[in-house]
């Protein structure tokens, strides 16, 4: 995928099931500005929300689904989901943590033929503007695991990032939000756009 035409929108996924798919409403913007500045990007400064099942997501080349709770996908909502992203979309789960066990449970009604595999320190995801030879950076405490970066890859290609024990969306915020230091806050910021980096032009 080339680098991001003028105005290009990324968007927030908006899904079924009681969770808080809404979850850190400033994470987006501040990721948009932040690699418009960084990496010389011309994002559209307002990110998009678009629900699962909508055939609207093949405008968005990322979609970010973040969260805490309950996650439901029907079959029509996972085949769209999948074809989506064989199509040359990317989506990125972010565990706000609690969304664990139904990311996974509803990503296998999308590719029950994958399974997560967790990405080496090697992986060019973490070796983009910002390098980060350790792999994913912790943000957040959660239950005090080591931050794993997840995906599902399809034909070589990783269609979905699972990012777990880190919480980047958290670190997006506002720093008064969850009173984040500054240097926790450009960490996130960081791997972010190293994330979008990664979509935008390795892909």
């Amino acid at each position: 995928m080339a680098q991001a035409a003028q105005g290009q929108q990324i968007a927030l996924l908006k899904y079924r099931g009681g969770g808080d798919w809404y979850a850190n409403p400033t994470s987006l913007g501040n990721l948009i500005e932040f690699c418009n500045k960084n990496l010389n990007m011309s994002l559209d400064p307002k990110p998009a929300t678009v629900e699962v099942g909508s055939t609207d997501i093949f405008q968005y080349p990322f979609v970010h689904m973040t969260g805490h709770g309950n996650v439901i996908f029907s079959n029509d909502e996972a085949q769209n989901l999948r074809m989506y992203l064989l199509s040359g979309g990317f989506l990125h789960i972010d565990d706000n943590y609690g969304l664990d066990k139904f990311a996974r449970s509803q990503m296998k009604l999308v590719f029950p033929e994958l399974d997560f595999v967790e990405l080496p320190y090697s992986h060019p995801i973490f070796h983009q503007k910002f390098p980060f030879p350790n792999g994913l950076p912790k943000i957040h405490e959660h239950d005090g695991k080591p931050a794993q970066a997840f995906g599902l890859i399809w034909e070589g290609r990783l269609v979905c990032l699972y990012t777990y024990e880190c919480d980047l969306g958290d670190g997006w915020e506002d720093t008064e939000v969850h009173h984040d230091s500054e240097a926790t806050h450009l960490k996130a910021l960081r791997m972010g756009a190293d994330i979008i980096q990664y979509v935008f032009t390795e892909r």
